[in-house]
């Protein structure tokens, strides 16, 4: 290895790299000149709303599962084992609650952008509220992902730093600019697959550097690199079973739920179907990512051990420490990177165009398709800018990148929760729940971070029996005796919670400020916008309870009651068969097509 710490890219890897580059901008530009040319929103937007359920399920996982997994997740393992593999169990509820309750609700409504919905459960207010919330978040979140891909292209080719931002940023900007959301979701597909390729070749190549399975197998056990279940339930501790797989419930339905990126995907497909199959297949995608993600961390420790390129200088941050084939993994990476920064640029158009921009000026549809690109590529332009920022924190990109949208994320779920899951909910409590929230979330967070930056390495004492790799400088080894109490605390509290915390500030504080301003009408709540919880829990029941049909028969009176549950409220119309059976149906007339400026 250079002992200057800098790797470079031979001629074959430059050419793999660029290759897998060209392609990637290649499909982009096709949908860019093909089909309707983008010359329409709806296009640009939401795909003519005729994607199908694989290639969505593959860019849903693509989204937010590309840079931050493939650098982050494996240093994690690498400094800390295995115990972070564990939020797998998270992904299951995370991904079942918006199958079978967000997507049903936000598909039926028609909506264009997922904050129309908060207009029609409260007010434009707070349809405004959280648009500005979500830019905030994306916005930031965005210089991690344009950072990361950067970060390693500096590692292993002595490219500049701020070059390879800049590049990341104009290049994913054009194609997604031009090819609209058609063109990011057939590039993120193409994307996977490279990004599982890479990561599958260099798992194999560092198994084969270590000496063999077996060879790295006992490495990484005698390492202390295979972590059982943490059923510790203090919440400070940063990664323990209930941390993640609880606590990462609430960050995955913030992700697959409530995320303008996610149900733009959702809304794009061609039956309300299809967007639920996709939310399913999901599902094993992330678990394969997550295994290989892991898989790499392990190969890393087998292949370094505790002699580790950070502890010896070959590199300044643990995040650029990965082995072998720096062209394919080094494109795979950038090329997995783009998908996400994609997702974002185009979801941000979207919301400001629908959300800010249409309802109070009138425009012909190539004036608004025009300015929609334009709006992707300024927002390309401030998400470069805002890189910087993140090459500022002190913590690792995975901690980074699951910190903000804890922060801003939780918020925005415990807003959709209060509007979707309350009926007596009102305007006034979203507003003040919402700034609860946030001040919450970035209380704690900047409370957290400035804490920890005094020291990033903590020097135990002599006689200690804790050890701690030298790699993981950020973590921070606590005794009974030294537990932090009071506000030391509540800042010390896991990343892994912020969503928890956050969103359940907003719904608690939200109720509180609706019964002592007045509770919301049943027979004021829009139609469609609140889902029949009591109405779908005594379906299960009965579903699971009901004897054989030859035995007995069902009492009467159930199937009155049924009926009068609408939008979670008691109402004396009866309705419908298909009316008991979806809160929505889904061939009824949406209150968004009644929006004269939308």
């Amino acid at each position: 290895m250079d002992p200057s710490g800098q790797k470079y890219f031979t001629i074959i890897d430059y050419v793999i790299f660029a290759l897998l580059l060209v392609a990637s901008m290649a499909i982009g530009l096709y949908y860019a000149f093909t089909g309707g040319r983008q010359s329409t929103t709806q296009e640009f937007m939401y795909a003519d709303r005729s994607m199908k359920c694989l290639p969505l399920s593959l860019s849903l996982m693509a989204t937010f599962q590309s840079a931050v997994a493939i650098i982050g997740t494996p240093a994690e393992v690498y400094a800390n084992g295995t115990q972070y593999w564990f939020i797998g169990c998270s992904y299951i509820l995370g991904l079942l609650i918006p199958a079978h309750i967000f997507i049903p609700v936000f598909y039926r409504l028609h909506l264009t952008s997922v904050y129309q919905y908060l207009e029609l459960r409260f007010c434009k207010a707070v349809r405004i509220c959280g648009t500005v919330t979500f830019i905030f978040q994306m916005v930031i979140y965005m210089g991690v992902g344009i950072y990361t891909p950067a970060l390693a292209l500096n590692a292993v080719t002595g490219f500049h730093l701020w070059g390879a931002v800049l590049a990341t940023g104009l290049v994913c900007t054009l194609y997604t600019a031009l090819g609209g959301l058609k063109a990011v979701v057939w590039t993120d597909v193409f994307q996977t697959v490279v990004m599982f390729t890479g990561q599958l070749a260099v798992i194999i190549v560092g198994i084969h550097q270590a000496g063999g399975l077996s060879d790295a197998w006992v490495k990484v056990r005698d390492g202390g690199r295979i972590s059982g279940i943490d059923l510790n339930p203090d919440p400070t501790v940063r990664h323990t079973f209930w941390t993640l797989g609880v606590g990462g419930v609430f960050l995955m339905l913030s992700l697959y739920g409530v995320n303008q990126a996610q149900v733009q995907r959702y809304l794009s497909s061609r039956t309300e179907r299809e967007a639920i199959m996709s939310c399913y297949m999901v599902l094993p995608c992330l678990q394969v990512a997550l295994m290989l993600s892991c898989l790499m961390g392990l190969v890393m420790y087998a292949c370094y051990g505790n002699n580790s390129p950070l502890e010896q200088q070959y590199i300044t941050s643990k995040d650029q420490n990965f082995p072998g084939l720096p062209g394919l993994f080094v494109a795979c990476l950038f090329s997995a990177s783009l998908s996400t920064i994609s997702s974002a640029f185009n979801s941000l158009a979207t919301v400001t165009m629908v959300d800010l921009i249409k309802p109070h000026y009138s425009m012909t549809e190539a004036r608004a398709t025009l300015l929609s690109k334009i709006l992707a590529l300024s927002y390309g332009i401030i998400c470069v800018a805002m890189a910087y920022v993140v090459h500022l924190m002190n913590s690792s990109v995975l901690q980074a990148a699951l910190s903000i949208f804890g922060m801003v994320g939780g918020p925005l779920l415990g807003l959709f929760c209060l509007g979707i899951f309350f009926p007596c909910a009102n305007s006034i409590g979203a507003v003040i729940g919402l700034a609860s929230g946030l001040i919450m979330s970035f209380w704690v967070g900047i409370g957290g971070f400035l804490s920890r930056m005094p020291s990033s390495v903590q020097v135990l004492p002599l006689n200690s029996t804790n050890t701690v790799p030298a790699v993981s400088g950020n973590i921070t080894v606590i005794d009974a005796a030294s537990r932090p109490v009071g506000l030391n605390g509540l800042y010390s509290l896991s990343y892994m919670w912020y969503s928890a915390l956050n969103s359940s500030t907003v719904v608690l504080i939200g109720l509180l400020i609706s019964f002592m301003t007045g509770p919301t009408k049943g027979d004021d709540v829009a139609s469609g916008t609140v889902y029949p919880v009591m109405r779908t829990a005594r379906s299960l029941v009965h579903k699971l309870v009901k004897p054989s049909a030859c035995c007995t028969s069902p009492p009467e009176h159930t199937q009155i009651d049924d009926h009068k549950e609408i939008n979670g409220n008691v109402t004396e119309d009866a309705g419908t068969e298909e009316e008991t059976e979806t809160f929505l149906p889904s061939n009824a007339v949406s209150p968004v097509e009644h929006e004269t400026s939308v």
